[in-house]
């Protein structure tokens, strides 16, 4: 089941709100279990058994190592605690990837190769074993204790609005939230978790599934087919289609959330006005920056080191975020060329981009992050080269490729809501309709009137429109 669906737009959200408030407090986390656990079982009803049974056994080990008082057993339990996450990861989602590479290596020295029959991947395994990790390393730090019964780790990791593709909710931020959220529950954050939920369906249904069938068309061309310019438009169309899906996907989680008492933290600031991919990458997907940060790039040394090791540091923890992103030699090179700028921002980027000023920064860092969505979007390695190189070859810069007026339109909003936030009035207008915790009783029946009308097109969309996973979905 996916957010942008007529079963969960007309039936499963309207019904689990309904159920949610008219249920007394004390059995709110009961209703929001069960609704999570037939959400994800809707489909994958398979897998909902070993994440359910994983969670119940990491929450008993994390008990054992709260209560004792050994250090030697502490570590031993905590070990054994990121050791079952950790593992169920690499062996859903890795094993594959492992085999097929075994297998060509084998081919290549003339033996046989492995037999293997494909696993499938778990829905969203990536974002809830991250969740899962920072639960057993906070306890283990003390910087909260854990939760006191196993309902409660099972709502924080089951929790349906997040539990796919995020924001990556760590344990210390939310569990207070889990235990007692009844100050949280109030009209405001009802009608701004609903503002916000809208704001987000129309990101995904009105723009990015809009560039992405237009991206896809482009991306399925042959080489000699693909000239200049029509690779130039796929690549700008899938840019703003990931973006607006992902931080659409983002937006709606947080809205559900907040309607009913809890507060997510933020995933994206305009990602695409930043002045270096070092800035980038603290506007981009920040739930996954700060995760990354605090609990692989710090214990590793971070900058703490010689300069040599934290260049190795950064560059080590982006190529693990690119594995992280997909089991494919692509999303590996696509990884290492994020962490080589940061890099070269260090070295002296940065210090050449403040030199050029403001909009040609922007421009330039918009340019470097268009080159690493080709690495992620191709299917391979040499795809990827194969298109880059039409990018800048300049043989075709005409295109017979039809692209409708409804794309081009689109393709233009997209450009206006990524980049308004340069200007001043911009960003005070996000803040102020966005970001605002409280409105005038006016100014909220006119944005409550307005996104009624934005969702009924949302729905229409719906309506009128095949199966709709989100990008991110996949990881």
């Amino acid at each position: 089941m996916v957010f942008s669906s007529t079963l969960f737009l007309l039936f499963f959200l309207p019904i689990f709100l309904i159920g949610y408030h008219l249920l007394p407090h004390k059995h709110r986390n009961w209703w929001v279990l069960l609704a999570s656990v037939l959400f994800y079982s809707w489909s994958a009803p398979v897998f909902i058994f070993v994440i359910i049974g994983s969670v119940v056994v990491d929450y008993y080990l994390i008990e054992w190592l709260h209560n004792s008082n050994d250090a030697n057993r502490r570590k031993v339990l905590l070990f054994l605690s990121i050791f079952i996450n950790l593992g169920l990861l690499l062996y859903f989602k890795y094993a594959n990837f492992f085999v097929e590479n075994v297998n060509m290596a084998l081919t290549s020295f003339g033996f046989n190769h492995l037999e293997w029959v494909k696993i499938g991947l778990p829905v969203g395994i990536s974002f809830y074993t991250f969740q899962t990790l920072t639960y057993s390393i906070d306890v283990y730090r003390g910087v909260h204790k854990p939760f006191k019964n196993p309902v409660q780790y099972l709502v924080y990791i089951l929790l349906f609005p997040q539990m796919i593709a995020g924001p990556i909710v760590r344990f210390n931020l939310i569990a207070d939230q889990i235990v007692d959220r009844k100050h949280l529950e109030t009209i405001d954050n009802k009608l701004l978790g609903f503002f916000r939920f809208v704001i987000g369906l129309s990101k995904k249904m009105l723009i990015a599934n809009v560039l992405g069938a237009q991206a896809d068309a482009v991306f399925d061309l042959s080489l000699t087919e693909l000239g200049t310019q029509t690779a130039w438009i796929g690549i700008i169309a899938y840019s703003f289609q990931i973006y607006f899906d992902f931080s659409g996907y983002s937006d709606m989680a947080i809205g559900i959330g907040r309607m009913i008492g809890f507060t997510f933290p933020e995933n994206f600031n305009n990602p695409y006005t930043s002045r270096s991919i070092t800035e980038f990458w603290r506007r981009w997907h920040m739930t996954l920056g700060t995760w990354m940060r605090d609990y692989l790039y710090i214990p590793l040394g971070g900058n703490q080191l010689s300069v040599k090791r934290m260049y190795f540091n950064l560059w080590f923890v982006f190529i693990l975020s690119g594995l992280w992103h997909g089991a494919a030699w692509n999303f590996i090179i696509w990884g290492m060329f994020h962490g080589l700028f940061l890099v070269l921002d260090k070295l002296f980027l940065l210090k050449f981009l403040n030199k050029i000023g403001k909009y040609p920064s922007v421009v330039l860092t918009f340019l470097i992050t268009l080159i690493g969505w080709v690495f992620f979007r191709c299917d391979s390695i040499e795809q990827a080269v194969d298109f880059i190189s039409v990018l800048f070859s300049f043989n075709d810069l005409s295109t017979n490729f039809y692209f409708d007026s409804e794309f081009t339109i689109t393709l233009a909003l997209a450009f206006v809501f990524s980049f308004f936030t340069l200007n001043k009035y911009g960003l005070q207008i996000e803040q102020k309709f966005f970001f605002g915790t409280t409105h005038s009783n006016r100014t909220a029946l006119v944005l409550f009137v307005v996104c009624l009308l934005i969702l009924v097109l949302c729905v229409g969309a719906v309506l009128s429109s095949g199966f709709n996973p989100f990008i991110y979905f996949r990881f």
